[in-house]
Protein backbone atom coordinates (compact mmCIF):
# COMPACT_ATOMS: atom_id res chain seq x y z
CA UNK A 1 0.00 0.00 0.00
CA UNK A 2 2.41 2.43 0.90
CA UNK A 3 5.02 1.69 -2.36
CA UNK A 4 1.43 2.26 -4.33
CA UNK A 5 0.97 6.02 -2.81
CA UNK A 6 4.35 6.85 -3.04
CA UNK A 7 4.53 5.96 -6.60
CA UNK A 8 1.40 8.24 -6.77
CA UNK A 9 2.55 11.20 -5.04
CA UNK A 10 5.49 11.02 -7.13
CA UNK A 11 3.13 10.96 -10.20
CA UNK A 12 1.32 13.80 -9.26
CA UNK A 13 4.87 15.96 -8.49
CA UNK A 14 5.65 14.90 -12.28
CA UNK A 15 2.47 16.01 -13.50
CA UNK A 16 2.38 19.12 -11.37
CA UNK A 17 6.11 19.58 -12.88
CA UNK A 18 5.01 19.48 -16.21
CA UNK A 19 3.54 23.53 -16.91
CA UNK A 20 6.44 25.43 -15.05
CA UNK A 21 8.54 23.65 -17.28
CA UNK A 22 7.50 23.68 -20.08
CA UNK A 23 5.80 27.62 -20.08
CA UNK A 24 7.11 29.37 -17.21
CA UNK A 25 4.91 32.83 -18.04
CA UNK A 26 2.17 31.07 -18.60
CA UNK A 27 1.81 28.89 -14.97
CA UNK A 28 3.11 32.47 -13.09
CA UNK A 29 0.05 34.11 -14.90
CA UNK A 30 -2.43 31.50 -13.88
CA UNK A 31 -0.86 31.40 -10.28
CA UNK A 32 -1.11 35.36 -9.97
CA UNK A 33 -5.02 34.70 -11.53
CA UNK A 34 -5.52 32.23 -8.13
CA UNK A 35 -3.92 34.22 -6.01
CA UNK A 36 -6.48 36.93 -6.63
CA UNK A 37 -9.32 34.90 -6.31
CA UNK A 38 -12.02 34.59 -3.51
CA UNK A 39 -11.80 32.04 -0.53
CA UNK A 40 -14.75 30.58 -1.69
CA UNK A 41 -13.93 30.39 -5.37
CA UNK A 42 -10.49 28.26 -4.70
CA UNK A 43 -12.33 26.30 -2.20
CA UNK A 44 -14.75 25.36 -5.34
CA UNK A 45 -12.00 24.66 -7.40
CA UNK A 46 -10.14 22.39 -4.56
CA UNK A 47 -13.54 20.76 -4.05
CA UNK A 48 -14.14 19.64 -7.46
CA UNK A 49 -10.56 18.99 -7.92
CA UNK A 50 -10.91 16.40 -5.11
CA UNK A 51 -14.38 14.72 -6.81
CA UNK A 52 -12.68 14.33 -10.33
CA UNK A 53 -10.29 12.46 -8.49
CA UNK A 54 -12.53 10.35 -6.52
CA UNK A 55 -14.14 9.80 -9.71
CA UNK A 56 -11.41 8.53 -11.05
CA UNK A 57 -10.28 6.49 -8.59
CA UNK A 58 -13.62 4.87 -8.20
CA UNK A 59 -13.67 4.09 -12.13
CA UNK A 60 -10.49 3.05 -12.04
CA UNK A 61 -10.23 0.75 -9.39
Amino acid sequence: MSNKLLMAFALMLVIEGILPFIAPAAWRETFLRLAQMADGQIRFIGLTSMLIGVALLVVFS
